[in-house]
Formats: C-alpha cells, structure tokens, sequence
C-alpha cells in the first residue's frame, strides 16, 4: 500500500528542486542584465543538464501527485479513481504545459506590443490536438474497461461536472483544433488553450473536492478569502512577469520594433496536414 507521507516528501522535494532548476534556467537573462559574462559561461555550460533534470523532476512531481490518490479507492468517485492517475497526471500536464505556452505568448503579444510567432504556435496547436486526443482516448477507454463509463447515464452533481471538466478540457479544444482555420488563427489557438486550462483545473478539482465530497459527507464551498488569495497570488504572478518583461532582456530586440502581424498564419500553415 502507498504511504502517503513517502509520497508528499517526494512531492516536496520534486516541487523543491524543480523550482531550484527554474530559477538556473532563468537566471541567464538575469546575468545578461547585470553583464555577468562568467557567470552566463557557466550556467551555459551547465544547460544541457538542468533541461534534462527539469524534465525529470517535473515528469516525477506530476506523476507522485497522482499517485497519491490511489490510497483512497473506495474514497474517490468512480468517474476519477483510476490505477493510471499518475498517467493521466503527467500527460494532462503536458496539455497545460502547450495551452499555457500558447495563452502567455498570446496575452504577451498584447500586453507589450511584440510580435507573435504565429507559425510556432501552430506547430505547438498541432502537438497539443495530438496529445489531447491520445489522453481523451486513454481516458474513456479506462471508463469502460472499469465499468464507470455507465455512471454518466446518471445525471447528478458529480456527473454534471465531470461532463463539464470533459468538455471544456476535451471536446471542445479537440473539435476546435481540428479545423485548419481555427488551427491556423492566432485568436482560435488562444481559446482552445484557455478551454484546455480552465477544463484541466476543473480536472484537479474534481480529482482532489469534488470526487471526495460523497465518502466526507458534505458539499464544500470556498470562502471569498480562499478566492481573494487565489486571485491575488494570480495577480502577483502576471505583475511580476509585467516587471520582467519590462526591465530584463527577455524579448529579443527585433521583437521590441517589429509591429505585430496580421492574426493569420501563412497559406501553408493553415492547410498543413496534422
């Protein structure tokens, strides 16, 4: 059986030393700034290896987090209770990872008047339509092996908002992506990645509360403080970023005059092949 104090103490020091990574892979813009050329030749030199233990260090954070809802079986919901949780942690993750790249460099395109690389974006809407459908696929195919899948026959508080985690973070996005012109389109992108994040929040909700509520007994409902600290933590985390972008070499200076382009991709973009 898994302990779960193993469990988050792995988690911790996941969350711990992947921020420790972060913090190197972002620190040659902050060398940059201050003209700490040796500082830059290390950290470069080092780089090949941070990338790989971020890659490790998030794949390992992502995938404890879902094990640790594999100790509650006859707790958690049916419609998310799975043996593949850490699975579909850590691939829904990679679904975050694209729709937040796409929501930033879009958000940031506008906030700051730079150029958006449309074509990069494309290519990343195509990755993110492959994965949504490998992980919808891998989904409702362990609905129905394990019999939940006739659980949403019955309509109810629990299967209301699995439908609607299921659509915002699946149908939607997918039957938006496979359009060439939605694909291909600047403002299409961004509301197929913010369907994808809103849809993947529900997701964790719905994993950690809303699954949980019928073994407790109760309904839970936020306090507007929980909301008011969200919010603000949010907020801190856009006006920091603001403050980045604004007083550190973060865009690369033919992005600081290039006016932005027209939101469409080139002809060839747009009725390229998946």
């Amino acid at each position: 059986m898994w302990n779960p104090r193993s469990v988050m103490f792995e988690v911790a020091w996941c969350v711990t030393l992947y921020t420790v990574v972060l913090s190197l892979e972002f620190a040659p813009i902050v060398f940059e700034r201050l003209r700490l050329e040796k500082l830059m030749r290390i950290q470069h030199s080092i780089s090949i290896p941070l990338v790989i233990a971020g890659v490790i260090l998030s794949t390992l954070h992502q995938s404890s987090l879902g094990s640790l809802y594999l100790i509650v079986p006859n707790k958690l919901h049916p419609l998310w209770y799975s043996p593949l949780l850490p699975v579909f942690f850590f691939i829904s993750a990679i679904c975050v990872g694209l729709a937040m790249t796409i929501f930033e460099s879009y958000r940031s395109s506008k906030a700051f008047g730079k150029q958006l690389e449309l074509p990069l974006l494309v290519r990343l809407g195509r990755v993110l339509l492959v994965v949504l459908a490998v992980y919808s696929v891998l989904r409702f195919q362990d609905l129905y092996h394990r019999g939940a899948l006739r659980l949403l026959a019955h309509f109810g508080y629990e299967t209301d908002l699995f439908l609607l985690e299921v659509t915002l973070a699946l149908l939607l996005p997918i039957a938006l992506l496979l359009h060439p012109r939605i694909r291909g389109s600047a403002k299409g992108l961004y509301i197929c990645a913010m369907l994808v994040v809103l849809g993947f929040i529900a997701n964790r909700l719905n994993v950690s509360i809303t699954g949980m509520e019928a073994a407790a007994g109760l309904r839970y409902v936020p306090r507007w403080t929980e909301i008011a600290i969200t919010a603000s933590i949010v907020g801190a985390g856009f006006a920091i970023f603001g403050v980045a972008a604004k007083h550190l070499p973060i865009f690369t200076p033919a992005d600081n005059h290039a006016p932005a382009p027209p939101e469409r991709a080139h002809s060839e973009l747009l009725h390229a092949p998946l």
